[in-house]
């Protein structure tokens, strides 16, 4: 079911060196950078060792999230060079609810630098421009640290544990359920 989503921001929402701007043809070596990480194909519509036609049907798929009332992909850019390193998306399913879901990977070799902690802080910054919008959830599997460190560096709180919550590559994984609300302090600076 296709939901009517908020507008894409006017102006695009950043923090420290990176934007959140929206994909373009010229986004499709990320596809094959993130590929790089055998775990990411496993979790979204990426495919393992993409082709250039395979990467650039990624990257419109991105783009089209927004018109199909899914969310907003966002590609995460440096400011200085607008070149891609990553993606971050805001998942709206669950607006009527005031629910949202989160989620972000940056490119292997550009792993380490802050950038998806930025990019989720601005994310949720602009999420908070949605006023139906009252609460972002992140799902991160309990061994992925790194993941952790993101969420808990942008201000989100862990809630629990969602035992054999989703399939990931055929089996049943248990995720970590960290959250912010509307009503938290805004995202750590």
């Amino acid at each position: 079911m296709t939901q009517t989503l908020p507008p894409w921001p006017d102006d695009p929402p950043t923090w420290g060196s990176i934007v959140l701007r929206e994909y373009t043809d010229h986004d499709s070596h990320l596809a094959a950078e993130l590929a790089q990480d055998p775990y990411i194909p496993l979790i979204g519509s990426l495919p393992e060792s993409p082709t250039p036609n395979q990467a650039l049907e990624w990257v419109r798929r991105q783009r089209g999230r927004h018109a199909e009332g899914i969310g907003l992909a966002f590609a995460i850019a440096d400011t200085e060079t607008g070149t891609a390193v990553g993606s971050v998306g805001l998942w709206l399913k669950d607006l009527q609810d005031g629910r949202a879901s989160a989620g972000y990977s940056v490119a292997p070799h550009r792993r380490g630098r802050g950038i998806a902690s930025s990019a989720m802080r601005a994310l949720t910054t602009f999420a908070w421009t949605i006023p139906a919008l009252h609460r972002i959830e992140l799902h991160i599997e309990p061994w992925n640290a790194s993941s952790i460190h993101v969420a808990e560096t942008a201000g989100y709180l862990r809630e629990g544990l969602l035992r054999s919550h989703q399939a990931i590559g055929g089996t049943r994984r248990d995720m970590l359920l960290y959250a912010t609300t509307r009503t938290q302090t805004s995202p750590a600076t």
